[in-house]
């Protein structure tokens, strides 16, 4: 799908070389990545660049909150982190695959070091509660769920296959190829039965002397319960091409991005100025705010990038055609949830040997929590306990940060004892009732991707959007970067051809 233009990788791995923007002034609309990485590539090539941000930092959703982070809900209360130094939650975008080389990029360029992101763990568990038989309602190894299911399927598959059930469709080549490869894949022995593996576990590990010895190998679920306990729902022989199983993260936050464009862009930036209007004409661009005192103001450039939400930037008074106003309004914003527990002990590595990856529920509330990546045999650690999208997101999302806290508590309590006791603090996020957000990521429809996208990619008059939305690799830092990369090279060559 990568191949033939309809993947989400990364599309470019490199900014569009720029050179001679003779002083041209561009101004800039938000100072998120998108924003910053228009602002630090234009201003590298000589235009004279100035970005407004709402807020009173940089990096749009590029966010981590550490001690002391504050983040007041609309119609909330204000939370303020009080986690441990050295622990945070990364509330925001919080992984880069490997082919998101347009992050990796800046993440380089900048002397952000990165570290492995566990997505996938095997030691880790399932929780499924709707299924059916004596499965259903526990707490499973992934790992054992795992090998149980392939060894179960490859069986029945190749024991069919021996008695000629696949006779008319196969050769007797490829049937025997076939055989093999079950075998492998579910650890049949010669008579193509399976009996376990220890690959899902011991129930006594082996040890020295002769007791323990060799150990005891676990025994396997009854393939039918597994069936029927719906675990299996989270299995995967082969990884989306956006979550692999091992992934990056910045060390020390996923912020460390935000403030490496900082570094570079950061006097180019004026912090607690709201956009109020956007004007322009055949000659240039008038961009009104108010600052951070509530004085009004206007600023004038030739050309304006805006990297605004659109479910932000279409309540504010624009110029810009209908039909462009009209596309505008036809994207909806994910309600998406997120909640970081600082736990007063790391009990899932201490008493359940688990590092990093998620737990998996199928209680929509909850969906998955998640394992920190970083501070392997610390004291504490900080958990993702939930990270909801859609309905429950915005169900959840109605209650006080107190109340979110006992909901993830209760999600945990069923698979870990003592879970809930266990949490110190927390700091909690709705992303669509966030000001300058209102809502993840934009939610294209196949009808609108066909209709209104289109028209967003171009510029109206002097007008350009880039951003995650103006991508698809919605809800990646990536797509704010690569749309910005293609909305400045497009800025670039209209300068260049007047």
């Amino acid at each position: 799908m990568t191949a033939l233009g309809f993947g989400i990788a990364s599309a470019q791995a490199a900014p569009p070389k720029l050179a001679g923007g003779g002083g041209k002034k561009v101004i800039v609309l938000g100072a998120g990545v998108a924003g910053m990485t228009a602002a630090y590539e234009l201003s590298k090539a000589g235009y004279e660049v100035t970005v407004l941000e709402a807020r009173s930092f940089a990096g749009g959703r590029c966010q981590t909150a550490r001690k002391g982070f504050k983040l007041t809900e609309l119609g909330g209360e204000t939370q303020e982190c009080d986690f441990d130094e050295g622990l945070y939650i990364n509330h925001g975008p919080w992984r880069i695959p490997y082919h998101h080389q347009s992050t990796l990029h800046y993440t380089k360029e900048f002397n952000v070091p990165v570290e492995i992101f566990v997505n996938d763990n095997d030691h880790s568990y399932v929780m499924f509660q709707h299924g059916k038989g004596p499965l259903a309602g526990k707490p499973l190894r992934k790992g054992e769920v795992a090998a149980d299911m392939r060894g179960g399927a490859a069986e029945i598959l190749a024991k069919s296959v021996k008695q000629g059930a696949l006779d008319a469709q196969m050769s007797a080549e490829d049937r025997e190829q076939l055989i093999a490869y079950l075998v492998g894949e579910g650890y049949l022995t010669n008579d193509l039965a399976y009996k376990g593996t220890e690959g899902r576990g011991f129930a006594i590990p082996p040890g020295p002397g002769v007791d323990p010895g060799p150990g005891k190998p676990s025994t396997p679920y009854a393939f039918a319960d597994v069936l029927h306990s719906n675990a299996w729902r989270v299995l995967t022989s082969v990884s989306n091409y956006d979550q692999q199983r091992t992934m990056f993260q910045p060390v020390g936050g996923m912020d460390r991005i935000a403030k490496g464009f900082e570094g570079a862009v950061g006097h180019l930036i004026r912090y607690s100025h709201q956009v109020k209007s956007f004007k322009q004409n055949a000659k240039g661009v008038e961009v009104a705010f108010t600052d951070g005192d509530g004085k009004p103001g206007t600023i004038a450039a030739d050309y304006c990038i805006c990297t605004i939400p659109l479910s932000v930037l279409r309540q504010i008074d624009i110029q810009v055609s209908k039909p462009f106003k009209e596309a505008m309004a036809n994207v909806a914003y994910a309600p998406v949830g997120k909640i970081g527990l600082q736990m007063k002990r790391r009990f899932w590595e201490e008493d359940h040997h688990i590092y990093g990856g998620h737990v998996y529920f199928d209680d929509p509330e909850v969906l998955s929590l998640s394992f920190p990546s970083t501070g392997w045999q610390s004291k504490k650690g900080v958990i993702l306990g939930y990270y909801q999208f859609g309905g429950q997101a915005a169900k959840v999302s109605a209650l006080s940060p107190a109340e979110r806290q006992a909901l993830a508590g209760r999600a945990g309590d069923k698979v870990f004892d003592g879970y809930s006791a266990s949490i110190e603090n927390s700091f909690s996020v709705a992303w669509h009732r966030v000001e300058h957000n209102l809502g993840g990521w934009a939610q294209w429809s196949d009808e609108e991707r066909a209709k209104s996208y289109p028209v967003l990619c171009e510029p109206d008059g002097r007008l350009y959007l880039a951003g995650e939305h103006m991508s698809y690799i919605g809800g990646w830092q990536a797509g704010g970067i690569e749309s910005a990369w293609q909305q400045i090279a497009k800025l670039h060559a209209r300068v260049h051809a007047a």
